[in-house]
């Protein structure tokens, strides 16, 4: 899911019981291509949902059957607002061990002898 989408709906939470999507999105269904013969191209079996809350939209087209790509469409979205839902946890910040700090000084020391080298130049 793309980062800034997540944010900004990060504070709200949506309530994901099938009672209250099925009341929220509005179904569409159209004709899906692929295989599956004359069954799914001849009829709409493809399902779209557009939750309007959230600007969430899932598409369904595996089944050859609407009702079967209907019920998978509604898992689908369920699964992504409770992805929404979920908070993430705070960072918590950890210190550097002191072997990779007695591995950095040997660098350090190296630039500092060199900045002291570019201030003499300049002094002169």
């Amino acid at each position: 899911m793309n980062p800034r989408f997540r944010k900004s709906l990060s504070n709200k939470i949506f309530k994901t019981d099938m009672v209250t999507l099925r009341q929220e999105t509005d179904v569409t269904f159209y004709r899906s291509s692929g295989l599956g013969g004359e069954k799914k191209h001849n009829t709409e079996t493809a399902v779209r949902l557009s939750h309007r809350p959230s600007g969430l939209k899932v598409i369904a087209t595996e089944h050859r059957s609407q009702p079967k790509n209907r019920q998978l469409a509604f898992q689908q979205l369920q699964k992504k607002l409770l992805e929404l839902n979920r908070t993430s946890k705070k960072r918590v910040p950890t210190k550097t061990p002191p072997v990779v700090q007695e591995k950095r000084i040997p660098s350090k020391q190296s630039l500092s002898k060199n900045k002291v080298l570019r201030a003499n130049v300049r002094n002169k």
